[in-house]
């Protein structure tokens, strides 16, 4: 398998797109609200992706919950954005981290009905008041700990059914002032052990996700996602993961230059897997030509990622677990 993961076009797969995926096989495919109409649509894609991808790709979806989610109402629940889950945590830690719990085995148990390995959540940068709204509700709190502790209850939901979490976005986004989807933030503070401790109290996480950020007391001239000191310093160093590390979509108005070479950068400095998400062919192939074979070291953690979440899968009941968290969220 290639060392990127790719969007496709639309609600069913294209013959071109897959004889793309046949060609290059990428580590996985990542859907968006494009791709999405209905549960049985959503099953009859997913399956045709399972057909033409490597037995061990994976299907990746954000859903976070609030503003972030690709599986809407009608047809699924409305989850409450991040936030929401860190103000009920003041209110009553138990029941705070108890929702968070909810709401990950909820939308764990609605994407392993949809097919989907990998939601790319919990979100773990910390919400401040002077950043970018980019974050705004989607972090739980602006304390790290409390950060740590809710998005660790969020991951273990989803791990509880059988999901792979990401935590995003490592190092850190809570300080942007500026939307790394049409800009490239630059955050000048020196002092960022706040933010980056609840990538490190969750290390143990299986995936996390790189933030195209500069942070110039680490390296002043290129983004965590192409910076080999960032990704060896302090995503594999200071915070101590070892899991799967993913890009932010490249697609990202951050990043300059071709797709192509901003995922081979990502490659050479440390990425596991280049996620481009657009799901222009063109495009995709370029990224996929780009970008080597998976390496063994990735291939290892993708195991590692896979065989957590078969450990930590539980019976669930989507019903009663839901009337829990209504209770405690007062809905």
């Amino acid at each position: 398998m290639r060392a990127a993961a790719i969007g496709v076009a639309g609600p069913s797969l294209s013959a071109a797109e897959a004889e793309l995926i046949s060609a290059l096989p990428p580590a996985g495919v990542i859907l968006f609200a494009r791709n999405i109409e209905d549960p049985i649509q959503l099953a009859s894609l997913t399956a045709r992706l399972r057909r033409v991808l490597p037995r061990d790709a994976v299907l990746m979806l954000d859903q976070e919950g609030g503003r972030v989610a690709r599986l809407t109402p009608p047809h699924w629940r409305r989850h409450p954005p991040a936030a929401v889950l860190g103000r009920l945590y003041d209110e009553g830690r138990m029941a705070g981290l108890r929702a968070a719990w909810l709401t990950g085995a909820l939308i764990g148990l609605e994407c392993a009905a949809a097919g989907v390995d990998v939601v790319t959540a919990p979100v773990l940068d910390l919400g401040l008041p002077d950043a970018h709204s980019v974050i705004g509700d989607r972090a739980f709190h602006s304390d790290p700990r409390a950060v740590a502790r809710l998005g660790r209850a969020f991951a273990d939901g989803l791990l509880a059914a059988g999901r792979q979490p990401v935590m995003k976005h490592i190092p850190g986004h809570g300080r942007a002032t500026v939307d790394s989807h049409v800009a490239l933030p630059h955050v000048k503070a020196q002092a960022l052990a706040g933010d980056l401790l609840p990538f490190a109290d969750n290390a143990s996480l299986p995936w996390a996700m790189t933030a195209h950020i500069v942070y110039t007391c680490w390296d002043a001239e290129r983004p965590a996602t192409l910076s080999p000191e960032v990704i060896r310093a302090v995503v594999r160093g200071r915070a101590g993961f070892d899991g799967v590390l993913v890009t932010d979509d490249l697609a990202m108005q951050a990043l300059e230059g071709a797709p192509s070479a901003r995922a081979a950068a990502a490659i050479a400095a440390g990425a596991d897997i280049a996620l481009y998400c657009s799901g222009n062919g063109a495009a995709n192939e370029a990224v996929l030509a780009a970008v080597p074979e998976l390496s063994q070291a990735a291939v290892r953690r993708l195991a590692r990622a896979r065989s957590m979440a078969a450990a930590r899968c539980l019976p669930l009941e989507a019903a009663p677990l839901a009337a829990e968290r209504e209770q405690l969220l007062g809905a």
